[in-house]
């Protein structure tokens, strides 16, 4: 469990960029941070694995605050890694097997046991087939992907990834979080930034949604949506789905008892016992 109790950060010159904050990440969860540009969403992820040091406050790991000597640090980042928005940021080998390995083998993995690490991850992140690639010769998408597998190979008990999804197309996003599906089953935590809501609704466990420098607002996919004077305040939307499931209910067209759907492929299985023989259902929208 990674905790964030009361704390405040400040960039030098008093840039205020998170204010009382508090915010608890369970383990294996999947959390996605929402939140408009300044809002303090890659601040946060910063704190989180000691990048910076909050103003105010404490950061616990399983309940035991972090340190921040060389030794504090160390052990915070073997636990908690973190995949920065731009994968050119964190590349920097010759080779994607290379580039991979740098942080198994600097925990201390013999070669053997770092290149069994490396090519299974590959393999879950399905880019195997990248090894021995140049990493200048990768596209975004896949350097992306090896950014993040360069972190997964260190098996962090909790993952952190800024806008993880920014810049890829929508095959990219697709094949992005499947593979962080993969990374989750095993246990894995994951927290991510987006922009994204549609993307956010559809994955994640629980949504956080971050305004003026605090958290506005946490809870399930399917309630954080439902204060809509808070969305207008923030300058967010709803998910496309969210209201398309909304108003279906309120029509009485999908049972309010049963899980509000959450992808388009969820939202046609809900409709399809309903609609079927009656275009009339589909004809009210």
């Amino acid at each position: 469990m990674l905790e964030i109790s009361d704390v405040d950060y400040s960039y030098p010159g008093g840039v205020r960029a998170l204010s009382a904050v508090n915010l608890r990440v369970n383990p294996g969860e999947k959390l996605a941070i929402l939140g408009p540009n300044g809002a303090g969403k890659t601040t946060l992820l910063m704190l989180m694995n000691g990048t910076i040091r909050p103003g105010r406050g404490e950061i616990r790991l399983d309940q035991e605050p972090i340190g921040y000597g060389k030794a504090g640090l160390r052990a915070l980042r073997r636990k908690v890694g973190m995949v920065l928005q731009d994968p050119d940021d964190q590349l920097f080998a010759a080779t994607v097997f290379e580039d991979v390995s740098f942080g198994p083998l600097n925990i201390g993995l013999s070669k053997t046991e770092a290149a069994d690490r490396v090519h299974a991850t590959l393999a879950a992140l399905q880019i195997g087939d990248l090894a021995e690639r140049p990493t200048h010769m990768l596209s975004f998408g896949q350097r992306k992907r090896v950014a993040i597998a360069g972190i997964v190979a260190m098996e962090p008990k909790i993952l952190l990834l800024d806008e993880p999804t920014a810049g890829l197309d929508p095959l990219g996003v697709v094949h992005l979080l499947a593979a962080l599906r993969q990374v989750s089953s095993k246990g894995t935590t994951i927290v991510l930034t987006t922009h994204d809501m549609d993307t956010a609704f559809a994955w994640a466990d629980r949504i956080a949604i971050f305004g003026d420098r605090r958290v506005a607002c946490v809870g399930t996919p399917e309630g954080v949506f439902e204060d809509e004077a808070m969305l207008k305040r923030l300058h967010m939307r709803r998910p496309i789905i969210w209201e398309m499931a909304h108003l279906l209910r309120q029509r009485g067209i999908i049972d309010p008892a049963r899980p509000m759907p959450r992808n388009r492929r969820e939202l046609l299985a809900a409709l399809s016992p309903q609609s079927e023989g009656r275009p009339e259902l589909m004809n009210s929208l």
